[in-house]
């Protein structure tokens, strides 16, 4: 894909601000239910009802989430949502014995990966300025960057999952290199962590676990 033009990009820009303008005139901020919703009062869910979860659901999810940022736009986060009993007896290999049952109760598991090379897309996700070469022929910075946003995007879909209503429970208690030789034999795709999702069933929740006061952990310089 070819860079935009001057002229384009300059009238792509003063869009992209109308519309920031118009947002903010719109909505300043979210509700204190809705900040509960997703963060606040929210809680990892790790037992499920039976209640299915629709694909046009997770499509939904994932509009959402991509909207994130992430360094240069990389958008390095790769996601196979595993539902049928025979993807759930794949994943169940690489889990510790107590885990399963939260994976095999969940209607579906997320495994969050990153692809390593998704500098390759920077010509579509990055058109501007072509930026492929700060990754070509450089591995570890490939693999930092991917981790890194492919996380941040992990996050962007519990979130966005939880805005539409729904339950998450991440796990990271499995075997990383049975996931990727499981589910990304010869691919440049490795797992990060899953997330179960659903419609929890709260009789398996204990008490909200402690949190930090601001004072503990934050500063100013």
């Amino acid at each position: 894909m070819n860079a935009p033009e001057v002229k384009e990009l300059d009238e792509l820009r003063a869009k992209a601000q109308e519309n920031h303008r118009a947002l903010h005139s719109r909505i300043n901020r979210l509700s204190d239910d809705a900040i509960d919703l997703i963060l606040r009062n929210a809680r990892s869910h790790y037992a499920w009802t039976d209640r299915p979860i629709a694909d046009a659901l997770l499509h939904e999810i994932y509009e959402i989430m991509i909207n994130g940022p992430t360094s240069m736009n990389t958008l390095p986060a790769r996601f196979v949502f595993v539902k049928t009993p025979e993807g759930k007896e794949r994943l169940a290999k690489s889990l510790k014995p107590q885990n399963v049952p939260k994976m095999m109760g969940a209607p579906v598991t997320a495994i969050i990966a990153h692809d390593l090379d998704f500098w390759k897309e920077l010509p579509f996700l990055f058109p501007h300025d072509d930026r492929r070469h700060l990754f070509d022929g450089k591995p570890e910075y490939c693999a930092d960057t991917a981790y890194r946003n492919g996380t941040l995007q992990g996050a962007y879909f519990m979130i966005a999952a939880r805005a539409l209503g729904l339950d998450v429970g991440a796990m990271s208690g499995f075997s990383n290199a049975i996931v990727d030789e499981e589910f990304f034999a010869g691919t440049n795709l490795k797992s990060n962590f899953l997330c179960n999702i659903g419609y929890a069933d709260e009789t398996a929740l204990f008490q909200k676990l402690p949190r930090f006061a601001f004072d503990q952990v934050c500063s100013f310089a």
